[in-house]
């Protein structure tokens, strides 16, 4: 696994768009870092960029590259070595070389222009949040390379994963929570919220930020929980689980595919 991953990590580390990427970022941050005087709102446009373009990136990205070396991969499993050891190698080489662009992105410009940043937990915590999105949303592209050999129906269930979590979701819950306003929906709300990590990322920094407002009724139904210990131990666990449920589906994809 370890041999995997570093020639995946390599290569994408030589890989251009790799570069473009981590430049994209360390540019954002470079202009919010200078325009801006207020930490938290750079660090709230900052978040609304993440949010956003992190998942789609981590998405579309890792179902190029894995496409990219199918046939290499086709190689490999000829090869004594373990189908998990291989998938896996891939996997973190793919989150990890992703990951370490977002790092360079976001903390280059914070050393040459606010270096106070680099001890500020809450600019920290968005590096965190953008990369456990990292790693959820590579997983599940690994998956869908698996689990869709045409490549167009691999990078439309991609999107449309990506759609419905970054996009969708949050009007669909704001439409089932005014359809049933008349009940108690505190526990409904936070059920559905703790299925999509996009929100869950937003909750924390939101939270954290003491900017709860911002997400309106959203904010107003679980500032009391959320902005507790209990309630960001909860969030730490619901990440948890989402780190692990790509794995999981990767890798019983992995042994059940006939290649």
């Amino acid at each position: 696994m370890l041999k995997v991953f570093k020639y995946s990590f390599l290569d994408l580390m030589r890989n251009r768009w790799t570069i473009a990427y981590a430049l994209f970022f360390a540019l954002c941050s470079a202009g919010l870092l200078y325009l801006s005087g207020d930490g938290n709102k750079v660090i709230v446009s900052a978040m609304n960029i993440v949010l956003l373009l992190v998942p789609l990136v981590s998405v579309i990205y890792g179902q190029m590259y894995l496409y990219q070396v199918r046939e290499y991969v086709e190689l490999l499993l000829a090869q004594p070595i373990s189908r998990k050891a291989i998938f896996m190698g891939y996997y973190l080489g793919i989150s990890t070389a992703l990951s370490l662009s977002l790092l360079v992105g976001f903390m280059l410009p914070a050393l040459l222009l606010q270096p106070s940043y680099l001890l500020n937990t809450n600019w920290l915590l968005l590096i965190v949040i953008a990369v456990v999105l990292t790693f959820i949303f590579t997983g599940l592209a690994c998956w869908l390379v698996l689990k869709y050999d045409n490549r167009l129906k691999g990078f439309g269930a991609g999107l449309f994963i990506w759609l419905l979590l970054a996009v969708l979701y949050d009007g669909a819950i704001l439409v089932i929570l005014l359809l049933l306003e008349d009940y108690p929906l505190e526990k409904l709300a936070l059920v559905l919220s703790m299925l999509n990590p996009i929100d869950m990322g937003r909750m924390l920094l939101i939270f954290q930020l003491d900017y709860s407002a911002l997400m309106g009724y959203t904010g107003a139904v679980f500032s009391h929980f959320f902005g507790t210990r209990l309630g960001g131990f909860i969030l730490t666990f619901g990440f948890g689980v989402w780190l692990s449920f790509p794995i999981v589906l990767l890798l019983s994809k992995a042994r059940k595919k006939d290649f």
